[in-house]
């Protein structure tokens, strides 16, 4: 029952004053999150490269309130696409976007979301990577499956996140697999309420084992967002049974979490993709980290207490 709590904290402007001006907050964030600018996460790119996994790369930060800092979420999207390029990196890393750092919550918001995240892609496709657009509440996926779709005109690369415990999760799975879509898979990891998402745990896992055969059995990309090993070796067991190759899907994973078990899959031969967030308006994301599993909010509160 933790996990309503620690979402709703993550939207408290009290609560986000408290966790940043606790000493100890900064190390335990850097295990999820390992720099505040690009200098500090092309390195880390590039260890992970070198251990044979993949990247996706997401410049944290969502309440855009206006259009001028709408622009320069796109900026620092262009800024990292730039330093990737000359390190021969972009076949190794894509990068995650939300469009509400785009703008979307904005008026006009759709069409001003969709005219900054478009150079992006474009910036991304000229050096043979592409983006993947994160799903946020849902009050915003109609908006970001409409920009995704327009976009996948010209970049059918392009990819999006569903959510499994979402009610209309499983027709919008069925809709991107018949299309041939890059489909990352996640539980979830905002505050739904109960009329429109499963609030109970082992209904959220039914329905992502549901949403996962309808994408396995598709002709798209599934990314199986999970750090579940039930689910990885769902997702094993299907890929066998539908003929699927390693190379036409993929697991994702948070960095920071399970480390060992990503170097492992790549060992295997699956590709194996590390979802690394780095920026300075990091608590959001990091509440939520904390919010998806009960081993990460004990870590922090350990932190806390045996820190000097």
């Amino acid at each position: 029952m933790l996990g309503p709590v620690i979402l709703a904290a993550s939207r408290s402007d009290k609560m986000r004053r408290i966790v940043s001006a606790a000493p100890v907050t900064k190390p335990v964030v850097d295990r999820f999150i390992p720099g505040e600018t690009v200098d500090q996460v092309i390195p880390i790119v590039t260890g992970l490269a070198d251990k044979g996994l993949e990247v996706t790369l997401d410049v944290v930060g969502e309440d855009i309130t206006t259009p001028e800092q709408a622009a320069a979420a796109r900026d620092a999207y262009l800024e990292l696409i730039g330093r990737l390029e000359p390190l021969g990196l972009g076949a190794r890393a894509e990068m995650s976007v939300k469009l509400s750092m785009f703008g979307q919550s904005l008026p006009g918001g759709h069409e001003l979301a969709l005219a900054n995240v478009r150079p992006v892609v474009e910036a991304a496709a000229a050096i043979g990577t592409t983006v993947t657009l994160d799903a946020e509440d849902h009050t915003t996926l109609d908006s970001m499956l409409a920009i995704h779709e327009e976009l996948r005109k010209d970049f059918p690369q392009t990819g999006c996140v569903i959510q499994a415990y979402l009610f209309r999760t499983e027709e919008d799975a069925r809709r991107l697999a018949a299309n041939g879509s890059r489909v990352r898979l996640v539980k979830g990891a905002y505050k739904e309420p109960a009329s429109v998402a499963y609030q109970d745990k082992a209904e959220i896992d039914r329905a992502y084992v549901r949403v996962l055969k309808t994408l396995m059995a598709g002709s798209g990309y599934p990314m199986i967002g999970s750090h579940d090993p039930r689910l990885i070796a769902v997702t094993q067991e299907l890929a066998r049974r539908h003929g699927r190759k390693l190379d036409e899907y993929e697991f994702q994973m948070l960095y920071g979490i399970r480390s060992e078990e990503h170097v492992r899959l790549a060992a295997e031969g699956h590709r194996m993709r590390v979802y690394t967030a780095y920026g300075t308006d990091w608590y959001g994301y990091f509440m939520r980290r904390l919010a998806e599993k009960p081993a990460n909010l004990l870590f922090f509160a350990r932190s806390m207490i045996t820190k000097n």
